[in-house]
C-alpha cells in the first residue's frame, strides 16, 4: 500500500481513502488530521479531506456524525483541537497558524440555515448585507445585488417581502447572499433541509449550475438521494470519522454490482451452479410464481462471460439484468448499519 493511502480497517466494509499530501495544498479544501474534542468527547476524529477543484463534493453522513462541526472548523468559526485546514491553498486553522482572512472573501457559505428580516424584501435584505461589507464598493452595490438575485432566479421576486417567500425561495436567497461577490468555493450545510420536493429541486439545479460555471461546491447533507443526484465526489462521515472519500461512481462501483437471472423453476439449480463456477459471490435462488430468480454478486468476473456460460449448460434465460448499487448500499457496506441509526 502506498504511503499516501490509509485503510480504516476497524469499520465494516471499509475502503481505501486518499490522504492529502503536500502536493494537494492547491485544492480548494484540504485538511490533515482535523480533530475536535468537546471535553472528553471526540466529535471529529482525524479527518483528512480533499475536495477537488470544480467538484460538487457531497459531505455525507447521518445527523450527529460531525459534518457541521467539520464545516465550522473549515470556515474558522471554531478552532480545531488538532490538525490543519487549507482553503484555496491558504492556511485557515491549525497549531500556531494564523487565519488568512482575505481567503474568506473568495468563499461563500451557508451554515445552519438562512436568517433574514421577514418584513424586508429579498432585495432589501441583500442590500443590508452589502452595506455591512467593508470591502464592497457602494457605487456598484445595486448591480451586485441584482446580479446575485438573477443568479438564483429571484430577480422577479426581488420586491416581495421575505416572509412571503417559499422555503425554496428562502434557501435560494441565502445562497444569493453568499454570491454577492464572485466565489471560488461555496460551502453549503444542509441546503435542502426542511424543503418540499419543489424547493429541493430548485436548490439542486442551482448547485449544478454554479458548478458548471466553475465554482467548487461542498454540500453537507444527510439526504442520500440528493447527494446521489447532484454530487460528483463523496466523503462519508460516520461517528466523527471519514470512512470513505472517492468519486461517487467509484464508491458505488466498489460496493459491487449484483446480477439477476430470471429462469424456469427447473433452471434455478443449474443457474446457481453456473454462477458459482464463474466465481460469482453468494449465488442464491428463489421461486417467483411460475418461474425462478437467481442472484449473485458480480465481483471481478467479466460480465460478458455470464450469459454464454448459462447458455452453454442449457440454463433457460428468460431475463437478465445488472443491478447497480445505490449510495445507500455503499453506506451500509461501509458502516454495517442503516443510514439513520447514528442520527
Amino acid at each position: 500500500m502506498s504511503p499516501e493511502h490509509s485503510l480504516s480497517s476497524d469499520l465494516p466494509g471499509s475502503v481505501v481513502t486518499a490522504i492529502p499530501t503536500a502536493d494537494d495544498r492547491s485544492a480548494p479544501v484540504v485538511t490533515r488530521g482535523l480533530t475536535k474534542r468537546f471535553r472528553h468527547q471526540v466529535v471529529v476524529d482525524a479527518v483528512d479531506l480533499k475536495v477537488p477543484t470544480g467538484a460538487v463534493y457531497g459531505f455525507l453522513g447521518p445527523n450527529g456524525s460531525g459534518k457541521t462541526t467539520t464545516i465550522r472548523m473549515l470556515l474558522g468559526l471554531i478552532r480545531p483541537t488538532a490538525g490543519e485546514v487549507d482553503l484555496l491553498g491558504a492556511p485557515m486553522a491549525g497549531s500556531g497558524r494564523r487565519i488568512d482572512v482575505s481567503v474568506l472573501e473568495r468563499v461563500g457559505a451557508l451554515v445552519e440555515g438562512p436568517a433574514f428580516h421577514p418584513y424586508l424584501s429579498g432585495r432589501a435584505n441583500l442590500r443590508r448585507l452589502e452595506a455591512a461589507d467593508p470591502h464592497a464598493d457602494a457605487r456598484s452595490s445595486d448591480l451586485r445585488v441584482d446580479a446575485a438575485l438573477d443568479r438564483v432566479g429571484l430577480l422577479a421576486a426581488a420586491r416581495k417581502r421575505y416572509r412571503a417567500y417559499s422555503l425554496g425561495m428562502r434557501q435560494r436567497l441565502a445562497i444569493a447572499s453568499a454570491l454577492l461577490v464572485p466565489r471560488d468555493l461555496l460551502v453549503l450545510d444542509e441546503p435542502t433541509n426542511g424543503l418540499d420536493p419543489q424547493g429541493t429541486r430548485e436548490v439542486r439545479h442551482l448547485v449544478s449550475d454554479l458548478a458548471a460555471d466553475g465554482t467548487t461546491v461542498l454540500v453537507s447533507s444527510h439526504l442520500l438521494s440528493e447527494v446521489e443526484q447532484m454530487c460528483s465526489h463523496v466523503g462519508v462521515m460516520y461517528e466523527g470519522r471519514l470512512v470513505a472519500q472517492q468519486p461517487l461512481a467509484d464508491l458505488q462501483a466498489g460496493t459491487g454490482a449484483t446480477i439477476r437471472l430470471r429462469t424456469t423453476p427447473d433452471g434455478a439449480e443449474a443457474g446457481r451452479t453456473a454462477f458459482a463456477s464463474l466465481g460469482l459471490t453468494e449465488p442464491t435462488s428463489a421461486q417467483t410464481g411460475d418461474g425462478a430468480t437467481v442472484t449473485a454478486g458480480l465481483g471481478a468476473t467479466d460480465l460478458a462471460r455470464v450469459v454464454p456460460a448459462l447458455v452453454a449448460v442449457d440454463v433457460p434465460v428468460l431475463g437478465f439484468e445488472v443491478v447497480t448499487p445505490s449510495l445507500e448500499d455503499a453506506f451500509v457496506a461501509l458502516t454495517g448499519e442503516g443510514f439513520e441509526i447514528s442520527g
